[in-house]
């Protein structure tokens, strides 16, 4: 397969490019960020850019699937201007590689499970969220999202796959995303800062895994939307332990009032996966937490 992967610099579009490498497909990225290394061709361009069509163009025609996973990330960023650059670097990324890929082409685009809002809770449990749940994004970055996804449908019938990630964790994770944050807390011996209470819940889902759904939807053309999520929420509580055990040490944990776009708990139905796809989204926690600090600070990951 020759495929074209946007994004290609960032958490899973580096992994997705070393997967598809490896197992003998040509790959082109794209990502405005430079790469260090890595397989296949690494192109430095803003999507978002009008001058860059002609070339989006050129390698979305030469590939047999494009994976779009470019896209101005953080959910509760409150920096000058977020909103801009949000609309920038997700919607009009994304309305230039629509425009720049052929029809024939399998398209996959990654949304976010932040579309759906916060999860429900139900009898004790989180209900999990499924594919043709009505969206109801808290954020303003899960609305651009959904934004996105409703822009692709109106001007793509065919070779379409949207794919909604949930919380993905293990190497090269974001140095924004929590357990990033709370590892680089620990090895400073500094509090660890925690929004809202370590009774909140995310779906977090193992990075490997998310990189194998995604190469499913393109091997086996499948058109729609799917979750890439495990389908365990984990108590925040649960994911500072696996901090400190991945770490080999511990520090104060401090609780903070919670972002008001940040949901309470997100939970992933991840059977339409296992059945379409033939993935299994199971994530141990502690397992992938170690696995990330062992890429990042060098330290031996424990037994399994």
């Amino acid at each position: 397969m020759r495929a074209l992967v946007t994004g290609s610099a960032g958490f899973i579009g580096a992994r997705l490019v070393q997967r598809l490498a490896a197992r003998g497909d040509e790959v082109v990225g794209i990502d405005r960020r430079p790469r260090r290394g890595g397989p296949g061709l690494h192109i430095v361009m803003d999507l978002a850019e009008r001058r860059s069509l002609g070339e989006t163009a050129r390698w979305a025609g030469w590939a047999d699937a494009v994976f779009h996973l470019a896209a101005q990330s953080g959910v509760r960023s409150d920096l000058p201007g977020i909103d801009a650059r949000r609309r920038r670097d997700i919607l009009t990324a994304a309305e230039h590689v629509l425009a720049a890929t052929p029809a024939r082409t399998r398209l996959i685009l990654a949304s976010s499970s932040s579309v759906y809002g916060e999860a429900a809770r139900r009898r004790g449990a989180w209900r999990a969220s499924r594919e043709d749940d009505a969206l109801h994004p808290v954020s303003r970055y899960g609305r651009c999202k959904a934004e996105m996804e409703a822009m692709a449908r109106g001007r793509r019938r065919d070779g379409l796959a949207v794919a909604r990630p949930f919380t993905v964790i293990g190497p090269g994770q974001r140095p924004d995303m929590a357990l990033s944050i709370w590892m680089e807390a620990v090895r400073r011996s500094e509090p660890i800062t925690v929004f809202g209470g370590l009774d909140r819940a995310r779906d977090v889902t193992d990075v490997e895994a998310v990189v194998s759904g995604l190469t499913a939807m393109a091997d086996l053309g499948f058109c729609g939307t799917v979750n890439l999520g495990a389908g365990r929420p984990r108590l925040l509580g649960e994911m500072v332990e696996a901090v400190f055990s991945a770490m080999g040490a511990e520090t104060e944990v401090r609780v903070v009032p919670a972002h008001p776009e940040e949901v309470k708990a997100t939970c992933a139905d991840p059977s339409l996966a296992a059945s379409q796809l033939g993935v299994d989204l199971t994530t141990g926690l502690r397992r992938a937490a170690a696995r990330q600090a062992e890429a990042r600070f060098g330290l031996p990951a424990p037994a399994r």
